[in-house]
């Protein structure tokens, strides 16, 4: 049975189904939680200015500007105009990815079959929410939005030789990683519905989403 965390002054406390696309705004000082209810659940995350959504969350000046591969408590998270966009604040899983990108049709025929090309994606996902969601209209946004994702919960290790495994993940039931928006932000979430990735144990699950006020507030 999955159990949801409570937060008595939680500004939003959703639950984003298996597979689904989510949306919401976090204001600059805000905290923004991530909880894999259930374990192994990869979590694709973008970041926009929510003043000008060209500036987003770059993996590229990112890993730069850290100088390590993977995200974990303490890392700064910047945009392409070099600027910090988020912090990660809190965490008790251990690092995440944001190498391995957002899969796509075409990402899963390269990685696994041609015969899983119709299968739902994050990058469908992405595209559905910039098209629907109330969020993504009142901004103007579109698929040119889409940038470099953070894939929360997910495990990507290199190795020596500088290639990229998929392994299993190593999060688990009620783990959690919160960000402190460094601006105000726009959130644009897939829940990853891959089937054929061990990082989400072959299973997609929800997850609880919850912004807190900022400290002070």
């Amino acid at each position: 049975m999955t159990v949801l965390q409570s937060f008595e002054k939680a500004v939003l406390n959703e639950v984003c189904p298996a597979g689904e696309a989510w949306m919401c705004e976090v204001k600059k000082g805000q905290y923004f939680r991530i909880i894999d209810l259930e374990g192994n659940q990869a979590v694709d995350t973008l970041f926009m200015s929510a003043e000008n959504p060209t500036e987003r969350y770059s993996a590229m000046d990112t890993l730069a500007i850290n100088q390590h591969i993977y995200l974990e408590k303490g890392t700064k998270l910047y945009s392409n105009f070099g600027r910090p966009i988020a912090v990660i604040h809190d965490d008790n899983c251990g690092r995440h990815d944001t190498i391995g990108g957002a899969c796509s049709c075409e990402s899963n025929t390269v990685r696994y079959a041609h015969e899983t090309y119709p299968m739902h994606s994050c990058r469908n996902n992405f595209m559905y929410a910039l098209a629907k969601h109330p969020i993504a209209k009142k901004h103007g946004l579109n698929v040119r939005h889409i940038g470099p994702n953070i894939n929360f919960f997910m495990n990507v290790p290199v190795t020596p030789d500088g290639q990229l495994k998929f392994d299993d993940g190593i999060s688990g039931p009620g783990k959690y990683v919160e960000v402190r928006a460094e601006m105000d932000l726009i959130v644009l979430i897939s829940n990853c519905p891959q089937l054929n990735n061990p990082c989400n144990a072959y299973n997609p699950t929800k997850i609880q989403l919850v912004v807190l006020e900022a400290e002070g507030v």
